[in-house]
């Protein structure tokens, strides 16, 4: 088996990949973008990858692949439609990073909630060496006990979420935006009612034709002005734009981001020029990213290969 891992470097450099030897002739590539995939994977059996377009123009003249792993549960980067006509099985590894998503959640809405920028700054500034009581909280802030936890997208992470925040001592509302969930351990509302009872909204569904733009304009003036708003799903469930103009009309009060429209940042992005983090603050898309579980991922997917060419089902999306 010849495999092909296009995107190595996303798994990070301190995760070995060397166990896909097992298999075969293992070839990796730091990053590829779609101008290099053809040229990459024209003699591989199996392709290894993560953003990279998985499409006509780059397998039409790979005519051996018949397994494409993905390194994350996503797999919007593949058309699954031509990969099922060329008989291509394509595998996905599934609720690896839940709890380093419901984790980071959590550090940015208590980053924002406690101003912990201000109060870092501030010490080490000077300013509280120089002043002559024990305290300073000068910037007020509130508990997470009592308040209101709103979710988007009451999956794997949605519930990990609710839990921790309920533990909080928070009330966990949830909006379910296909109107089929089964979950009854939480309340489930209406979108208005989401947007107008939360005190912290959380979005972890996927993005589709239902969820891109999903919180708009329209979205943020329903929403209350002390609302912090976090988003560790995709980029485009939030309007960047429209978030901005709240921000700064003082719409909702903070919002924290690990995705965004377009990735990485674009210079023109207005939340570029948002630099007070305790009305924003924007991290590089890894929520994910915990050593655990990129260990997992890199794990999975070595299974997800085992099973294929043991001809058993796993995680198999198409």
């Amino acid at each position: 088996m010849k495999i092909v891992v296009l995107e190595r470097n996303s798994v990070g450099t301190d995760i070995p990949v060397d166990c896909y030897k097992d298999f075969g002739e293992v070839t990796c590539y730091r990053n590829t973008v779609a101008e290099d995939a053809a040229e990459r994977v024209k003699d591989a059996d199996i392709i290894i990858a993560n953003k990279c377009a998985m499409n006509e123009e780059t397998l039409k003249d790979a005519p051996n692949v018949k397994l494409i792993c993905e390194f994350a549960t996503g797999f919007d980067n593949v058309d699954l439609q031509y990969c099922k006509s060329r008989g291509i099985r394509v595998a996905n590894v599934r609720d690896y990073c839940s709890s380093a998503v419901a984790q980071h959640t959590f550090s940015l809405a208590l980053y924002l909630l406690e101003h912990l920028r201000h109060y870092d700054d501030y010490v080490k500034g000077g300013a509280y060496g120089a002043q002559d009581r024990f305290s300073n909280f000068d910037l007020p802030f509130g508990e997470l006990e009592g308040k209101t936890w709103g979710i988007v997208g009451m999956g794997n992470i949605g519930r990990r979420v609710a839990q921790i925040a309920q533990a909080f001592g928070c009330k966990v509302i949830f909006y379910s935006v296909t109107g089929k969930s089964t979950c009854t351990d939480y309340k489930q509302v209406t979108f208005d009612e989401l947007l107008m009872q939360s005190d912290f909204l959380s979005l972890h569904c996927p993005l589709s034709g239902l969820t891109r733009n999903l919180i708009d304009k329209e979205a943020f003036s329903k929403m209350k002005e002390t609302a912090i708003l976090i988003n560790v799903a995709r980029g485009p469930v939030v309007n960047g734009r429209d978030l901005y103009d709240a921000l700064e009309q003082n719409k909702i009060a903070a919002a924290g981001l690990d995705v965004l429209e377009e990735e990485p940042i674009s210079p023109d992005n207005p939340l570029g020029q948002i630099k007070d983090s305790n009305r924003l603050i924007i991290t590089p898309h890894l929520a994910w990213a915990s050593t655990e579980a990129r260990t997992r991922v890199v794990d999975e997917v070595y299974k997800n290969i085992k099973a294929f060419l043991k001809g058993e089902e796993r995680n198999i999306v198409i």
